[in-house]
């Protein structure tokens, strides 16, 4: 998003690290706001806003209903990143980098039967190849409606640019994953799987059995990973350097594609 300005007003003191929501100045606001703002633009997660005297993070999007048939509101979950005082601000509106996210395929890690490694690595592996304003990461059931429902918030609401699943590519009855990422995709990108299986073949020929997906949904793109960290960074390993490429392609870059081939 290119720079502009927003004109808050900061309900609440705020430290850095709380979290409240941002929402129109016409709205009447939960207790939870921590400011509103005239003529608030569409804003998307990892956005900045930014202040001499305070600054905020855009960490989540969601929508206040409207009241007796009038317009619903979007209301932004927002952490500060500086703290402030109440009063006004006046901020840019920044965002650079890629916003992340993950989300591991556990029922027992959604019972909290589990401690999750694999997501935690992927936001670790792919955070030294690309620039990332924010990773987040979510542990759920293996349940395909939850999946489906989580990945088109997160690419279409959010505006998440990159999303990795880990868990539930294999033939069990609860591995729901791929059919899950196909049902919301709209592009996919079989190159992408190609390398995963080619990489996981060269360690084990329990490789051809994984059935993940990879493809985009608006401009995000979206990629199964297996559920073990050693796995996960094996099939990282050929895709890390093609991420900021293909986001930059999927979101617009006119640019003509150079491939850089060894013959």
């Amino acid at each position: 998003m290119s720079a502009s300005k927003l004109s808050l007003t900061v309900t609440m003191p705020v430290a850095r690290g709380d979290r409240g929501y941002l929402c129109r100045a016409s709205v009447t606001p939960p207790t939870t706001v921590v400011a509103t703002a005239e003529g608030l633009p569409n804003l998307r997660v990892g956005t900045r806003l930014t202040a001499d005297a305070g600054g905020f993070l855009v960490q989540g999007v969601t929508w206040l209903p409207g009241e007796s048939g009038g317009p619903s509101t979007a209301m932004y979950l927002v952490e500060a990143v500086r703290g402030s005082g109440p009063g006004r601000l006046e901020c840019s509106i920044e965002r650079e980098g890629y916003a992340m996210a993950w989300i591991t395929l556990s029922d027992k890690g959604s019972r909290g039967q589990r401690v999750d490694e694999s997501g935690p690595l992927v936001g670790a592996l792919v955070s030294e190849q690309l620039v990332l304003n924010t990773v987040q990461g979510f542990v759920i059931p293996d349940e395909a409606s939850q999946l489906k429902g989580l990945l088109v918030d997160l690419a279409l609401n959010q505006g998440i640019d990159l999303i990795l699943t880990t868990g539930g590519t294999g033939v069990g009855p609860r591995d729901i994953t791929p059919e899950a990422t196909l049902a919301v995709i709209e592009k996919r990108l079989p190159g992408y799987e190609r390398a995963m299986t080619a990489a996981s073949l060269v360690k084990t020929p329990h490789g051809a059995i994984s059935r993940a997906v990879a493809g985009t949904l608006g401009q995000a793109v979206i990629v199964n990973m297996p559920g073990s960290p050693k796995a996960v960074a094996e099939c990282l390993a050929p895709l890390l350097p093609t991420f900021r490429h293909t986001l930059e392609k999927l979101q617009g870059d006119p640019s003509d594609c150079a491939l850089l081939r060894k013959d």
